[in-house]
Parts: structure tokens; sequence; C-alpha cells
């Protein structure tokens, strides 16, 4: 892709995302994900309906009438997006590859989070950390983590969530709301999941294809994992394989939801051909 055709598929991204951050997200977003704490800004005159143990008596004496303390949400808080970029991730039947989908999702809550003055970093990994962009604020940092969500080629295919996991506790010392995207087609990870869940507010998306749950009956079939990059000649005809197929898809999607559901962390399913802004915002509400 030319640097052309990136800035514009990235303008692309920015004008859809945007708005949707803007006029749905915002909102939900910072009443889901609430500040640390209240901080001191000013006192004022005491006004009727004032909660009287605000009052602040040191300056209600000096000037003879009621003056009560006003507080603030200290909001500032930092936003990690953990993305796999796994070769799984480039499979895609329906309206576009389960990566496309990725990356209007973490846009959208990237300008979420700095519409809220929030900062926001990135981990893309595979089975090894691939790329760290370090928290920071502003639209320009944002646009750098779309161009890299867009353009970037990892180095390995396959998909290591504990490893991803570890590399985030090792770099956030402190509490960070973190999103983790992925088809988690990957296992023997609730072990860690439940020590970064303790300390870090973290959701799992899960973004899968129909696809990825269930083989049609299309008969001698040529396949491409993208894993592992092997073609094989798939006889899709047979119940058997497709039953096994399900079965192992099936496996997986349950040890997404119980790992994280006992972790107690939140989930979101999303297919590639559904509309995540119904998924994400009944996610937001039922948080909040």
């Amino acid at each position: 892709m030319n640097t052309k055709e990136l800035l514009k598929k990235v303008r692309k991204i920015e004008i859809k995302t945007k708005r949707l951050s803007n006029h749905i997200f915002g909102g939900e977003y910072h009443s889901t994900f609430k500040g640390r704490g209240m901080t001191f800004s000013e006192v004022r005159q005491y006004q009727y309906g004032d909660d009287i143990r605000a009052i602040d008596w040191n300056v209600t004496a000096r000037y003879n009438e009621p003056y009560v303390k006003v507080f603030e949400e200290e909001r500032e808080l930092t936003m990690m997006l953990m993305v796999d970029v796994s070769g799984s991730e480039s499979f895609g039947t329906s309206v576009q590859f389960k990566r496309d989908t990725v990356t209007e999702i973490a846009a959208t809550l990237a300008f979420s989070a700095i519409q809220n003055n929030d900062k926001v970093g990135l981990i893309l990994f595979s089975d090894q950390i691939e790329l760290f962009i370090p928290p920071k604020k502003g639209k320009s940092h944002v646009l750098r983590i779309i161009r890299e969500l867009i353009e970037f080629s990892p180095k390995s295919s396959k998909t290591n969530i504990n490893e991803a996991l570890k590399f985030l506790s090792s770099v956030m010392k402190k509490k960070a709301i973190v999103f983790m995207l992925s088809d988690f087609i990957d296992e023997n990870y609730m072990k860690t999941l439940k020590i970064v869940g303790n300390k870090h507010d973290l959701t799992g998306i899960r973004i899968y294809d129909k696809f990825d749950e269930e083989i049609p009956n299309l008969g001698m079939v040529p396949m491409l994992d993208n894993e592992t990059k092997e073609v094989r000649l798939i006889n899709t005809s047979s119940k058997s394989l497709r039953n096994k197929y399900k079965a192992n898809a099936l496996r997986l999607k349950d040890e997404f939801q119980t790992s994280f559901k006992k972790s107690g962390l939140g989930t979101i399913n999303i297919r590639v051909d559904e509309n995540y802004v119904k998924k994400l915002l009944s996610y937001f509400k039922n948080k909040a």
C-alpha cells in the first residue's frame, strides 16, 4: 500500500469512527469508566439544594455567609488497546476481514478516550509482541495508531494470548482500561488473565467470522491455514469433519467466555457481518 492509499484509508476510518465516538460513544465511555476520584476545584457561595457537608467553614467565617467546596472528577485514565495481528485475523468471508473490523472498533474506542482527555496506547501481538506504542494523548497519536492497525505486517502468524497479557503487566504498572481484540483462537490463558484482571479493567472483544464456527458442505476444497501457511485438501462433505470443526470452535469460544467470566471480566462477541455499534453501546450501558 503506497502512502497516498494509506492516508486515504486512514482518513476514511477517521471520519467514520470519529463520528461514532463523538455522537454515540463519548458520553457512554465517560459514564462507564470513572476517573480516579474527586479533586478540589474551587469554593463558591452556597446555593439552595447544596449539600451542607460541602460547606467550607473557614471561608464561611471569613465572609459571614456560607460557601461550599466544589469538587471535580479527576478523570484522566489510560486506555490500552491489545490487538491480535496473527494470521487468522486476515480471514473473512462476508463483508470484510476480521482485521478491518478490529481496526474500526479500536479506532472508535481510541477517539472516545481522547475525547475524554484520556491517554491511549497500543500493543500488537501474535505469539510475540509485534509492536508497543506507549500511551499518549491527542488526535495525531490516535491517527498513528490507526495507521499501524492498517498497514502493520507481523513477523509471526501464530497466537499467544498468555505472552501478550504478561507483557501488558510488565509495561503497565498503574491500572488501565484494556480492550483485547482477537478471535481468541488460543487456549490455556485463564491463569494469566486472572492475575491481569485483578489489576486492570480488561474487556475481551471476540471478532469472528461465521465460517470460524462452521464449515459449509462444498465437497473437496483446498484450504490455507493462515497461521501455519499450509494448504491442505479438505473434504467438507464429511459430516464427521464438519462436526469436529464445529466442536473445536465451540470449545475455544467457551474457553474465552469462561476464562473472562471466572476472572470477573467483561466480554463482547462481534461477528464481522454484524453491527458492532449496537454491541458496544449495549456493553457500555450494562457496565456503567
